[in-house]
């Protein structure tokens, strides 16, 4: 058995409980030193002298403890942060294609890659004495990644890596104009090509620092690419991207892979599903441990970790299996009662977004699809009444939660002691955290990343009293299962409550999962925008799905949309039929 203790620093207030674990541990009565006061005064766990008795987590006021017990063995240890601290076990084995890593948020993806891409030296667990490569090398010989460490350690793997932090990416670059960066980058000479590719005309005479989100991501995908490299490392690279650039990138990541060596993280299913040849699943417990698995094919490895279930390494990762059940049928929400809104238009300098009239129901989710600076932000910013009109009124008298795009926090305030200052109900409030927040209550609001912060925000939403629940992108930084989740609580809620719910998302397999009708945005992003009335679920994503000239199908084992192969046979026949939407 493998003991693992960790002790969240963030979380752990030892001056202010007067070191419970140490008092209440049996070990510690008996005379052993199994929880000791450190130099720097947080509490260390001595593993070995541990008995797993579980105490002491129960007992910590600020929940800053976890003691896992694994009964199977988890392989080598590759590295770990620090004394009672996270700690990841194996590493794959590079091959030309494309590889994907599957797995929750802070569970060892980055930290995987960042080892991969030569960002951290692995130390075998021995974080108070780094070992030398010789010493690394020794210890992993016989294992496949063997000659690729030799390799780094070598300074003879070619190597271009992209990492999650794209502000980090750009560090001393954002005074930077777009284009000479570019030219810096270019070791192809694909310049021109590049800059069509992704869609970088109209930024390449501007600074780095004057570039949105999408715009930032593309260019440090073109970045990274442009390199002369034989292994290449994309975290995260859908991030900020709309549906259709993400299968832009995709299909470039693909032919990139037919050649070289391509690691990819990524949270948006159906495109993991659509660019990976192969995928390595990152098991165990979040900010714990990490673990990852063998190589498997992209389809079986999605959907074992879908079922929950490795069977190479017949182990459990997950209690529960997660699916994608048949939808119902739209007569459901035929006789709710609806509350219609007028047309109206919007315009800018330069822009111009026209929606139609429409309507809502109550218990519905509507999902909204379209590129990106299209106007979907701007449509709900008017429901909300942040914006103005310039013609016509939505004319909507009800009660409206809203969660805007970009989310922001400060202060040195716990989150606990932030929510009781909420106008929110309190009874919804305590019944969804446990599935959402509640691993937060005792951080600091300053402190959260951009996914639990996310959660939160998303929380509070759901839990304020209203008619209509607005979430613009809800799924941004969560995980697959989180997004997953998240879909399942967002109709429970609004179905319990009665309210109508609209959410805007880039991620097709999310809004499959929450929506029960779909409005699409049609025009020109950053000229001109049209929302377009509600449609039923399948029209409505046929619809879109044509616009992006892509079909789907549903996985025969899970229920999941996954997007065909352009030209394969199942591809050919559904544009035959019009069907570019495969629903059952």
């Amino acid at each position: 058995m493998v003991r693992i203790a960790v002790i969240d620093r963030e979380k752990c207030s030892p001056k202010k409980c007067g070191y419970i674990c140490i008092s209440v541990c049996p070990g510690v009565r008996m005379g052993d030193e199994t929880i000791v006061q450190g130099e720097d005064g947080y509490p260390i766990i001595n593993e070995l002298l541990c008995t797993g008795c579980g105490i002491c987590p129960k007992k910590c006021p600020y929940k800053a403890i976890k003691i896992i017990n694994t009964a199977e063995e988890l392989g080598q240890i590759i590295h770990q942060y620090g004394k009672n601290s996270f700690r990841l076990y194996n590493l794959p084995s590079p091959k030309k294609a494309v590889i994907g890593i599957v797995g929750r948020n802070s569970i060892g993806k980055s930290t995987l890659v960042r080892i991969l891409a030569g960002e951290i030296k692995p130390n075998l667990g021995h974080h108070d004495n780094a070992p030398s490569w010789d010493e690394i090398l020794a210890e992993l010989k016989g294992h496949e990644i063997h000659g690729y460490l030799k390799a780094l350690s070598e300074k003879k793997a070619k190597l271009s890596y992209k990492p999650q932090d794209i502000d980090a990416f750009f560090e001393g670059r954002r005074d930077k104009v777009v284009g000479d960066v570019l030219k810096v980058a270019d070791e192809k000479g694909v310049l021109d090509e590049y800059i069509s590719l992704f869609e970088l005309e109209e930024a390449r005479k501007r600074k780095v620092s004057e570039l949105s989100g999408g715009e930032l991501q593309r260019l440090a995908i073109a970045i990274t690419m442009m390199k002369e490299a034989d292994y290449y490392f994309f975290d995260e690279p859908s991030s900020y991207l709309d549906v259709r650039q993400r299968i832009k990138v995709a299909k470039l990541l693909r032919r990139l892979g037919e050649d070289k060596t391509v690691f990819i993280v990524e949270h948006d299913l159906a495109i993991l599903d659509y660019l990976t040849d192969y995928v390595h699943i990152l098991f165990g417990e979040p900010g714990v441990y990490g673990v990852v698995s063998g190589l498997k094919t992209s389809r079986a490895g999605i959907n074992e970790f879908l079922d929950g279930f490795l069977k190479a390494e017949n182990i459990r990762i997950r209690d529960y299996s997660i699916s994608f059940p048949p939808r119902p049928p739209a007569e459901e929400w035929k006789n709710k009662e609806m509350f219609e809104y007028g047309a109206f238009r919007k315009d800018y300098p330069g822009f111009t977004l026209e929606v139609e009239g429409g309507e809502i129901k109550r218990g519905e989710c509507i999902g909204i699809l379209g590129p990106n600076a299209i106007g979907k932000s701007t449509f709900f910013k008017v429901l909300a009444g942040i914006e103005k009109t310039t013609e016509g009124e939505p004319g909507l008298k009800l009660r409206i939660a809203y969660k805007p795009q970009y989310v922001k926090a400060s202060g040195h305030v716990k989150v606990m002691d932030f929510i009781r200052n909420q106008d929110i109900d309190m009874e919804l409030f305590n019944s969804l955290m446990r599935n959402t927040v509640e691993d937060l209550m005792e951080k600091e609001l300053e402190n959260l990343s951009g996914g639990e912060l996310q959660r939160l925000a998303i929380t509070l939403t759901l839990a304020k009293r209203a008619d209509l629940c607005l979430l613009d992108e809800p799924s941004a930084f969560l995980d697959i299962e989180q997004r997953l989740r998240l879909a399942e609580l967002i109709k429970r809620v609004s179905e319990k409550k009665e309210e109508a719910t609209m959410v805007i998302d880039h991620d097709i397999i999310f809004i499959d999962a929450v929506s029960n009708r779909i409005i699409n945005f049609e025009g020109k992003p950053g000229r001109y925008g049209r929302a377009k009335r509600a449609k039923a679920m399948e029209e409505g994503m046929n619809d879109f799905l044509k616009m992006m000239e892509i079909t789907f199908r549903r996985d025969p084992s899970t229920g999941r949309p996954r997007i065909n192969k352009k030209g394969s046979q199942k591809d050919i026949e559904q544009r035959k039929s019009g069907r570019y939407y495969y629903s059952v």
